[in-house]
């Protein structure tokens, strides 16, 4: 038997108090894991996080994601162990290569490299190994260590990314994948046999041996409201910003050309509404959760039937922070059948520390 993890993605643009009070009330309902994204001209994630970490006492917390790009990788190891101890060993350390990034002159070239060798140092000085790390892009000289000790020698390690070679690597190194953007079950699927091919190859050198198969981490927009029409009007304009770029990287859909392109004019004329009101039904529920409660929940379901091993609910929730959040706890997450039996072919699959972990604290709460 095995159980999904249901968690809450969050945008950084809000005031300490809120994070503190919108995280207490997620664990109140039984959410599983809190997400702070790390996006370009937001707040750094490790100011909500810290905030989220002190008003909560199980919940696992982590951004999704840092990158190794503008932010080098021994300040993301000082920030994720801050947070670790922070939270008292609950903190994830969430990778990726980044997006939008040109936009502040950074460039980021090659991107497997990046995020293999930030891997590695943030492990080694995390460890307090005094062997030092030599990567292709990032170095660490014997001897140089963390001037504090850290609260846990190993952080669980999650790599944001849509691309089969970065989920190959995240099959050797990560204990999670996340898809980000996505409601579609398919995607489920697709990403495992990504992993797996990084999974199989666990002679490599970057093979870290604590990991086992990563789980697949699934989130989007969400918009929950009891008046259904509302929620997904709301739910067409945020996905319409994005989906230009997302839907092109779904290798299991076939979004119309003419679409697409009518779609990024109005979004460059600043006109995201009408952008949104082109967006039908069926391809909304590929890239959002949105809707009423109950269609919501049978969105998540359909992810977690699929193999999903967590399901994040993101931004903005609801049309408004509180009222999504409460709406999720409270008529969403009771729908929620989130104990599966494991398909015959994964019986043999190491279950990933993060689910064991998740599972020992069910049982004690």
């Amino acid at each position: 038997m095995t159980r999904t993890e249901i968690g809450l993605g969050f945008q950084s643009d809000k005031h300490p108090a809120d994070y503190a009070r919108l995280a207490s009330k997620a664990e109140e309902y039984g959410f599983d894991v809190l997400s702070v994204f790390g996006d370009l001209m937001y707040q750094p994630p490790v100011f909500p996080l810290l905030e989220m970490a002190r008003a909560t006492r199980r919940v696992r917390i982590g951004a999704a994601c840092w990158n190794p790009y503008s932010q080098h990788p021994y300040e993301i190891a000082g920030q994720v162990a801050a947070l670790d101890l922070a939270s008292s060993g609950r903190a994830y350390l969430g990778l990726a290569r980044g997006s939008w990034l040109g936009d502040v002159g950074i460039s980021q070239p090659r991107p497997l490299a990046h995020l293999r060798d930030a891997a590695g140092l943030i492990r080694t000085l995390l460890s307090g190994s005094p062997d030092g790390f030599q990567g292709e892009v990032f170095q660490l000289t014997p001897g140089t260590r963390l001037a504090y000790e850290t609260f846990r020698p190993r952080i669980p390690l999650l790599i944001g990314t849509w691309g089969p070679r970065t989920a190959a690597l995240a099959g050797r190194i990560a204990q999670e994948v996340k898809i980000g953007g996505t409601a579609n079950p398919a995607m489920v699927e697709v990403m495992r046999g990504r992993i797996s091919a990084g999974v199989s190859g666990t002679d490599s050198p970057d093979h870290d041996a604590g990991t086992g198969e990563p789980g697949i981490v699934v989130g989007a927009v969400t918009v929950v409201d009891e008046d259904g029409s509302l929620a997904r009007s709301r739910a067409r304009t945020e996905v319409a910003m994005y989906l230009a770029v997302v839907a092109e990287l779904d290798p299991t859909i076939d979004v119309p050309e003419d679409l697409l392109a009518r779609v990024k004019d109005l979004l460059a004329r600043g006109r995201a509404s009408e952008a949104g009101a082109l967006i039908p039904d069926d391809l909304l529920d590929l890239f959002a959760f949105s809707g009423t409660p109950e269609q919501v929940a049978a969105q998540a379901q359909r992810l977690i039937d699929a193999g999903a091993s967590r399901v994040e609910f993101g931004t903005p929730h609801g049309l408004n922070d509180d009222r999504g959040v409460d709406l999720l706890g409270t008529r969403v997450l009771p729908l929620l059948d989130t104990e599966s039996e494991p398909e015959p072919e994964l019986l043999n699959a190491a279950t990933p520390p993060h689910q064991r972990q998740a599972q020992a604290s069910a049982k004690r709460c």
